[in-house]
Parts: structure tokens; sequence; C-alpha cells
């Protein structure tokens, strides 16, 4: 018979194991950058005249790629930033500029992303959303803009890190989550994510600070990021909030609904 002792080692090295591929493969479990042709980038320029190219290069030497929707011609300036969920390439909401009224939007995206170099990380995505928004609100032609900071699901954490280190006007958080090790809870119980994580993505610790109304978009149907992680975020916002949830959606699909084009709009037309 087997040894309780050799049946205790094997479990041990087989945890530890996973432990160790956790750890090495989390960035491939979190990110999943996507490109975008030359070709598409090409259709965009002749399809689309008020989406300006950006290729803005930041302070460690790395260029990021993206657009400025120009959709805001009457009155004070007013720019969206809009950071992405972990498999978006932001290129696709240039033909959804309309539902945003007369807000002009930057996509810019994240390294590796669309036609973006270098390589993702929670620390890049801060620094970077720090170089965009310095980069378009100092731009001449964009003069004390109305600033609203938009994130879905990964992309929440950047756009609430943004929120809390620059002045915005409003935030709206679509599928949020408190912060990364309480959502790698839900989906690995039985693993100490917390201890192994590299990345924190903690809103939570800097949604009190933030006084900007939140619009906060959630899916009653979402299995990626529970509802309940979204609602106690809101509990902990600084300002006023709304919360619009849109009972026959889930994580992928909430933004085909109807209701959440007219919660955006409504919301951005009383800013």
């Amino acid at each position: 018979m087997i040894s309780i002792v050799r049946i205790t080692a094997v479990i041990v090295a087989i945890l530890f194991l996973v432990l160790v591929l956790f750890h090495i493969f989390q960035d491939r479990m979190i990110f999943y950058p996507q490109r975008i042709s030359q070709a598409e980038v090409e259709g965009i320029r002749k399809n689309y005249d008020n989406a300006e190219e950006i290729s803005l290069k930041t302070k460690d030497g790395t260029t990021l790629k993206g657009w400025f929707v120009k959709n805001s011609s009457v009155g004070r300036p007013k720019i969206l930033f809009y950071f992405g969920g972990n498999a978006e390439e932001v290129s696709y909401l240039i033909e959804k500029a309309p539902e945003f009224k007369d807000w002009s939007l930057v996509l810019i995206n994240y390294r590796g992303y669309g036609q973006s170099g270098g390589k993702v990380s929670e620390s890049s995505l801060y620094g970077d959303a720090l170089e965009i928004y310095d980069h378009f609100v100092g731009r001449p032609d964009i003069r004390e803009p109305k600033i609203a900071i938009m994130g879905r699901s990964i992309g929440t954490g950047v756009a609430t890190y943004l929120a809390r280190n620059r002045k915005a006007d409003a935030v709206i958080l679509v599928s949020p989550y408190t912060r990364l090790k309480d959502l790698a809870k839900v989906h690995y119980p039985l693993l100490p994510a917390g201890l192994i994580l590299k990345y924190k993505f903690n809103s939570s610790e800097r949604a009190p600070q933030i006084k900007a109304p939140l619009l906060m978009i959630v899916a009653a149907g979402d299995r990626t990021i529970p509802p309940g992680q979204s609602y106690q975020l809101a509990k902990e916002w600084g300002g006023k909030v709304m919360v619009k949830e849109l009972a026959g959606a889930d994580h992928n699909s909430l933004s085909g609904d109807n209701g959440y084009w007219e919660a955006l709009a409504a919301f951005l037309e009383g800013i």
C-alpha cells in the first residue's frame, strides 16, 4: 500500500506545480491582446472622416496607436476616454460614436493591442492612461473640456485609477469588479490567488476618493464578473451613483442591449 506520507507528498507537489504554472501564465489568463490589420486601418481612414489617427510615444519609448473621434463641435469640448476589456480592440467603437451624442472619443489601444507596441501590464496600463489623458487635455484644440472616463471589464480598473489621479466630470464603469483577487477567488476558489497574483487592480481602494458622478452598467447574467462585486463597488464610490442593470444580458452581450446605449446617452447628456 502506498503510504499516507507518499500520497500527501504527491498532492503537495501537484498543488505546488499548479501554483507555479498559475504564476507563470497569469498574464495569458488575464490579457488577450487583439490586433488590427493595416487593411482595417485603411478602411477606417477611408470611411470615417472624423476619426483622427493617433500615434503617441510614451516616456519609455513605446508607441501607442488608436483614434480620436471628433464628435463634439458646439460649445465647450467634451471628451470621453475609453478603456476596453481584456480582449477588446477599441477601433470598433468608431462606428458607435453617434451613440455618445456630442462627446468626442479617445480610443487608444493598450500595449500589444491593435497596432500599439510593447507588452501590457497593470503598471503600463496606469502609466499610459495618465500620459494619454495629459496629451489630449494639453492639445491646443481642446480647451477646458468636460471629461468623462469610461472603462469596461478589466478597463474599469484603469478608468478608476485615472479618475482617482486626474480630473473627471463623470465616470462610466461597465461590469466593474472590486479588486482582482476578489475576482480570482470566484473563478479559482481552491487557490490562494491573493498570494500569487502579480496584479491588484484594486478599484475598491480608490473608489471612496472619487467624487465624480458614476454610471454603472451591470449585466444580470454576468458569470465573468459577478454583479455582486459591481454593487459592492457602487457602495464604496465617493460620489453620486446611478446603476443600470440589464436583465437579459451577460458579460459579453450587454452592449448589444438597447438599454445599454440609452443609459449611456441619458447619463452623458446630463453632464
